[in-house]
């Protein structure tokens, strides 16, 4: 289960609008809950290890979501962000139906880049962290800059 936040069909600044129109500040921390569903585990009944990846990337979208704002609505734009680099370090295995906290910062951002942070929890162990970098491209692929609202934090 992950914490219900506004749909993007929701958000206060339309798909349409243009790029001065997004929010003026994104967030720089955020969290989201996430129930360990039995079809996550491996055999040994354990989370299993991809699945953190796939958890990073919902903590990401909550975190922009945070301010009613959508990956969907910078694709929209043109501005499409993705994974350069991500590392996990696992500390303690998480079971089904465990109920975790991905806790989401972001730590640097350039013209073209964002770089997070993640700490994984089970109540107040953490079990997992991370890294991932993020660039932002064209739709031809080419390195283009961040909106404005997402550089420099």
């Amino acid at each position: 289960m992950i914490t219900p936040h506004p749909e993007s069909a929701d958000s206060p600044i339309p798909s349409s609008a243009p790029e001065n129109s997004f929010p003026n500040k994104a967030p720089t921390k955020g969290e989201c809950q996430i129930r360990v569903r039995y079809a996550e585990t491996d055999r040994m009944g354990l989370l299993h290890h991809a699945n953190y990846l796939v958890y990073f990337e919902q903590a990401r979208t909550e975190l922009l979501r945070d301010v009613g704002y959508s990956y969907r609505d910078l694709e929209d734009k043109g501005f499409l962000l993705v994974l350069t680099k991500i590392e996990v370090r696992y500390k303690r295995p998480a079971y089904y139906d465990d109920i975790l906290t991905i806790i989401t910062s972001v730590e640097r951002t350039t013209g073209v880049r964002i770089d997070h942070r993640y700490e994984v929890r089970k109540g107040n162990e953490l079990i997992a962290e991370g890294n991932t970098t993020l660039a932002c491209i064209d739709r031809e692929g080419r390195p283009q800059g961040l909106p404005e609202f997402l550089r420099d934090r």
